[in-house]
C-alpha cells in the first residue's frame, strides 16, 4: 500500500501527539513530535540562562543554535521515541509547565524555525510519516496527502493539561495552566514567522467532546480512504 504523509496541526493541548503516535503505530509509520524539538531548544535556553520570566537574550540563543544537537531515540519499553538534547535524554524535563511558559516565545524566532523546518523536511522525504506541530501542513509539508487541524476550547485543553501535570506530580494550579494555554494561543497565532493557521485543505476536528478512540477512528478512516484511492 502506498505510504502517505500525515500532517497534524492545531492548538496546544489538543492531543496532537497522542493521535499522531496512535496513527504511526497502527500504520507502521515514523512519528515525529516537532513540539518536542522546540521544547528542547527552549530547555537549552533556560539552562544557559538566555531566557527567564523577565528577560530573553535572543541573540545569544541564535548564536548557539549550531551547538544544539537534537535526536529522537526509540524507547521500546515506552513504545515511542524520546527527545535527546546534546546526547542527554530530556523527555521529562521538556514537558514541564516552566518549559511550556517559554516555548512559544522561542518558536517565534525565525532562525530557530528555519533550523528545525529543514530537519523536519529531511525526516519526511520518504513519506510514511506522521508529524504534528503548528505549521506542518502549511510550511513543512504543504503537499501532505492528509492534513488535520485540531482544536478545542481553551478551558477543555487547560483541564487536560492540568490533569496530565498533576498526574506527573507537578505542583500547578488550573488557573496557571489556563493562563499558559491562552498566552500560547495568542503567540502561536500572531507571530510573523509561520503562525498557527489552518491550511486551506486541512480537515478541522474539534475534539472537545470526542474520546481518544473516537478521534483516532475518524482520522484513521480518512487515512485509509486516501491510501485506498492511491
Amino acid at each position: 500500500m502506498k505510504k502517505i504523509t500525515i500532517a497534524i496541526d492545531g492548538f496546544s493541548s489538543t492531543g496532537k501527539s497522542t493521535l499522531a503516535k496512535q496513527l504511526a503505530n497502527h500504520l507502521g509509520y515514523v512519528y515525529v513530535d516537532t513540539g518536542a524539538m522546540y521544547r528542547a531548544i527552549t530547555l537549552f535556553a533556560m539552562q544557559k540562562e538566555y531566557i527567564g520570566s523577565d528577560f530573553f537574550d535572543k541573540e545569544k540563543l541564535i548564536s548557539s543554535l549550531s551547538s544544539i544537537q537534537l535526536q529522537f531515540k526509540f524507547n521500546p519499553d515506552l513504545g515511542f521515541a524520546e527527545m535527546f538534547l546534546n546526547n542527554v535524554n530530556v523527555e521529562k524535563e521538556i514537558r514541564t509547565i516552566e518549559v511550556s511558559s517559554f516555548v512559544s516565545k522561542v518558536a517565534e524566532i525565525s532562525e530557530v524555525r528555519t533550523k528545525l523546518v529543514e530537519q523536519q523536511k529531511e525526516m519526511g522525504k520518504n513519506k510514511g510519516i506522521v508529524m504534528d506541530g503548528r505549521d506542518i501542513g502549511t510550511v513543512v509539508f504543504p503537499e501532505a496527502e492528509l492534513k488535520i487541524f485540531m482544536t478545542a476550547s481553551a478551558t477543555t485543553r487547560a483541564k487536560r493539561r492540568y490533569d496530565e501535570l498533576v498526574q506527573k506530580g507537578d505542583n500547578v494550579s488550573f488557573e496557571e495552566v489556563l493562563k499558559n494555554v491562552e498566552e500560547r494561543d495568542y503567540i502561536d497565532t500572531h507571530r510573523d514567522n509561520s503562525p498557527l493557521i489552518r491550511a486551506e485543505d486541512a480537515i478541522e476536528i474539534d475534539n472537545s467532546d470526542l474520546s481518544r478512540e473516537e478521534q483516532f477512528n475518524i482520522v484513521l478512516g480518512l487515512a485509509n480512504k486516501i491510501t485506498d484511492i492511491n
